[in-house]
């Protein structure tokens, strides 16, 4: 590994402007930054230089891992092609989400998500990876075994971030039966008496589980360190008891009030970035542009399609006249990094990590041409 990297002729995309100039990266930081060109380096061609996208929350890896309904992949396997794809779209720290918490129509069994989690680590110790990879702990608050689940993690260091969330029908992501009609009767196939008896039986495991189970996770995190997200909040209510808990992170909240509020009370609110991509949310909930035009968008996520975390800021820039591309790439880079603690990143200042993305944007969807993360290439 060279000691010394010079990157010219770069459109440098600091957090308050972008400039034309200069970067030097030493013994895997960013050393210099300087305005104008250089002989020396690397001629990046008047690209932008960005700093390597942090990523709080994807499923991504989930498809990779059961690519069929029913069907186990081999974990490193699994883990090696999520993450070239998420290097590939700038992605150098990424939070792969782990999901604890089944009933009997779906989750993952007790120990099958420890193990992925155990392959993760097998893969960073054999330098296997390309990112950076922590482990974001999605609790299904109302499922029975949830904290069987999340006892398998108790002694985890690679668990920074964990969402607490209920997706039983009339809560938060699903208030109206419309919806949740549409996601689990009609792409399911269930008859009416089927999806009654389905209703039924998630309702009630609400009902008795999710307040305790809620209470005894955020105490846990509280205890280790780990960032909380609050999933799905809908009500004033949600951001209290979130603020409650010591929320730091706001996921997809479903109405404008619970974002105001959430952002209000000091929490970063995160929304789709293929919600920016698309022009909507896919399950009829808010815009993730009309929060960024209320100034109340914090953070993006890619949540199911990683190159979108690059193009939704693009997307913003262009659309929101309020919004320069500086402001909208902190959205995934400096404000999800100091959301959840890593400081050392996510910004191209002095000091940091060399954590970089060269992008090409000539119209449209951009282009990631390289990506470094510690001052290695490694895409």
């Amino acid at each position: 590994m060279n000691t010394e990297m010079i990157l010219t002729n770069a459109r440098l995309v600091l957090e308050d402007g972008i400039i034309d100039g200069t970067l030097v990266v030493r013994d895997g930081k960013i050393a210099e930054i300087a305005e104008g060109h250089t002989d020396k380096g690397l001629d990046l061609e008047g690209d932008y230089l960005v700093p390597g996208l942090v990523e709080l929350h994807t499923d991504h890896l989930e498809a990779h891992y059961s690519p069929r309904p029913g069907i186990r992949w081999n974990a490193i396997s699994a883990i090696q092609a999520h993450d070239a794809q998420i290097a590939a779209s700038g992605i150098t720290t990424v939070f792969d989400c782990l999901r604890l918490g089944s009933d009997a129509d779906d989750g993952y069994k007790v120990g099958e998500m420890r193990a992925i989690a155990d392959a993760l680590a097998e893969a960073r110790a054999e330098k296997r990876l390309r990112a950076d990879h922590l482990i974001h702990l999605r609790c299904e608050v109302s499922a029975a075994d949830v904290l069987d689940h999340f006892a398998d993690f108790q002694t985890d260091a690679q668990v920074r971030l964990a969402s607490l969330m209920d997706h039983a029908p009339g809560q938060r992501q699903f208030q109206t039966m419309e919806q949740y009609t549409f996601y689990y009767k009609t792409k399911r196939g269930l008859s009416d008496e089927a999806f009654a008896h389905f209703v039924a039986r998630r309702q009630a495991a609400s009902a008795r589980y999710s307040d305790s189970h809620r209470k005894a996770l955020a105490k846990a995190c509280t205890d280790r360190g780990i960032t909380i997200a609050s999933h799905d909040d809908a009500t004033l209510a949600h951001v209290e008891e979130a603020s409650g808990f010591g929320v730091r992170l706001a996921e997809f909240p479903t109405s404008i009030e619970a974002a105001h509020a959430s952002h209000d009370a000091g929490m970063s609110v995160l929304m789709g970035a293929p919600n920016v991509v698309r022009g909507g949310s896919h399950s009829g909930n808010i815009a993730a542009t009309d929060l960024a035009m209320a100034g109340v968008l914090d953070v993006l996520s890619s949540d199911y399609v990683p190159i979108s975390l690059i193009h939704a800021p693009f997307v913003l820039a262009d659309e929101i006249e309020d919004l320069d591309l500086a402001s909208a790439i902190r959205l995934v880079t400096a404000t999800p990094a100091r959301t959840v603690g890593l400081d050392d990143r996510g910004s191209l200042s002095v000091g940091k990590r060399a954590d970089l993305v060269r992008v090409r944007r000539e119209s449209g969807v951009p282009v990631v041409r390289s990506v470094w993360r510690e001052g290695e290439r490694v895409a």
